[in-house]
């Protein structure tokens, strides 16, 4: 289409456009081509592509830059992806078998616990040697697994499998197998053998069998013969003391005492007195275990002592003390004495607690003497304290039934059992086993009808604490002062002679070199 003149103007400005041009030397357009080129470049300098929505909201521009953006959000997300998951075929677990097979292609398939002893093969990339030199001998550490075997250990390493059962037996002679502890690491150094067709032999064997034994196994003159290497071991008691301060287990540790030490001494105090009633300015004392070995191992053992010297109250010296079988804490006059709850007689819940309850069977509300607990046929009854079978049979609607007298005007009684193991007049200790669970006499299933008694009258059985104490006298008072008078002479972190330990210890097995 022609267009005359310009486009925003009429002739007038159609003229001063070409005298314009003109006068600046600007060629003129040819007559009949419409608007000029250089027009159209302006215009489209004009021309907004990226719109600042912030401003002039509501314009023409800002309108247009709006549709712009819808229309891209549109696009962009008409070729997203969807967010359905994507079903994979997932890989089926390996079998025990397939486990240890993979175990070769790790980087350490001879590590702990590997069974197979077999490597990654070789691709067909690699060319082998037509002959490689033998390695004089080969160093190499092993380790010995829970439940592993020592001879099996040795042939993973590359003895032997005869070779390797004899040195086992070798070692057997001198002290059990079972006393290697699982994660002791041997040591082994295999020599040069013959020829490729057969495993080296073992040149030496070294590894810690107990806290105080070394073993060794050497080749001397083409025989091996087993050497046992005693440790010297100090087992001076370590003594630790210290101001309680604003917790006892935190100012325990921080003063050097191990965690199961000190939960036993919380333990021990606590059997004496509360443990809320400690202040911060008493101190504790604790004595325990302890073995330094010549070669800078140490090892803690149980707690021996417990004392607490406090600024208000009465100080304690608790001691351990086997007597008659049981161990107990016993105050330095000789006096033992332990509190707390009484044993639960089996592992069951709770099914019905004391008190007024409808009974199941005759129907009617009526007192519950007892505790029911709800237990498997057959499950073991334990003796709630120490004391006498006061009766032990028959007993009406009980059933078969066992009653214990344990003194004081305190009795306990199990009922419905299938069986009963404790015989009338025969003494029981806390936490034996005197019959099992049933249902005999009144009874709509196998559970466990647990009665206590105070001077003949029921008494509800979890209201209830005991307190046993026991009096040491003659020469078991003699043996346990002398005992606590060596304990008290060991200085505090330092080393004074051994203590003898009141029990007495099997001696270890000893043996000459093979």
């Amino acid at each position: 289409m022609y267009q005359f003149g310009n486009m925003n103007g009429g002739p007038a400005a159609g003229a001063a456009a070409l005298s314009l041009d003109h006068a600046i030397g600007r060629p003129r357009a040819p007559k009949g081509f419409g608007t000029r080129v250089s027009d159209l470049q302006d215009r489209s300098r004009d021309l907004e592509f990226v719109v600042d929505l912030g401003v002039r909201i509501g314009s023409r521009e800002w309108l247009r830059g709006l549709a712009t953006c819808t229309a891209l959000c549109f696009a962009a997300w008409s070729f997203a992806p969807g967010l359905e998951p994507i079903a994979v075929a997932s890989t089926p677990k390996l079998t025990d078998a397939q486990w240890e097979e993979s175990r070769a292609l790790a980087i350490a398939p001879l590590a702990f616990g590997g069974d197979t002893g077999r490597r990654m093969a070789p691709t067909d990339a690699v060319e082998p040697l037509t002959d490689t030199p033998e390695r004089p001998s080969v160093d190499l550490l092993a380790t010995l697994a829970r439940g592993d075997g020592l001879a099996r250990v040795l042939e993973r390493s590359g003895v032997g499998a005869g070779e390797a059962q004899q040195i086992a037996g070798m070692i057997s002679g001198v002290l059990p197998l079972t006393d290697i502890k699982p994660g002791t690491v041997l040591d082994v150094t295999l020599g040069r053998r013959p020829n490729r067709q057969v495993a080296r032999p073992l040149d030496l064997l070294t590894f810690r069998a107990r806290f105080d034994l070394k073993m060794a196994v050497e080749r001397v003159d083409g025989r091996l013969a087993v050497r046992p290497i005693p440790i010297a071991v100090d087992d001076t008691p370590l003594r630790i003391t210290g101001r309680i301060g604003s917790s006892l287990y935190r100012s325990a540790r921080a003063a050097g005492a191990p965690a199961k030490a000190v939960e036993g001494y919380i333990r021990a105090v606590a059997s004496q007195t509360g443990i809320d009633t400690l202040g911060a300015d008493d101190r504790f004392d604790i004595i325990l275990e302890h073995r330094r070995a010549a070669t800078g191992e140490t090892e803690s053992g149980k707690l021996l002592y417990a004392g607490l010297s406090r600024s208000r109250g009465k100080n304690l010296q608790l001691m351990q003390w086997d007597q008659d079988g049981r161990t107990q804490w016993f105050e330095a006059s000789g006096v033992g004495k332990t509190t707390g709850m009484l044993q639960r007689p089996v592992p069951g819940n709770v099914s019905s607690n004391f008190g007024m309850r409808r009974h199941p069977i005759l129907g009617y509300s009526r007192m519950h003497k007892g505790m029911d607990f709800r237990a498997g046929y057959g499950t073991p009854i334990l003796a709630a304290s120490d004391g006498r079978v006061s009766g032990a049979g028959w007993h009406g609607g009980y059933g078969q039934q066992v009653r214990i007298d344990h003194g004081g005007g305190l009795a306990t009684s199990y009922s419905h059992m299938s069986r009963i193991v404790a015989r009338a007049g025969s003494q029981v200790r806390r936490g034996q086993v005197i019959g099992y669970v049933g249902s005999t006499g009144l009874s709509t299933g196998p559970h466990l009808h647990y009665e206590m008694y105070r001077n003949g009258a029921a008494i509800n059985p979890a209201s209830v604490k005991f307190t046993t104490r026991a009096q040491l006298a003659g020469a078991d008072l003699a043996r346990f002062r002398s005992q606590l008078k060596s304990l008290l002479a060991v200085p505090v972190g330092g080393r004074a002679q051994p203590v003898q330990q009141a029990t007495a210890e099997t001696p270890a097995k000893t043996a000459n070199g093979a």
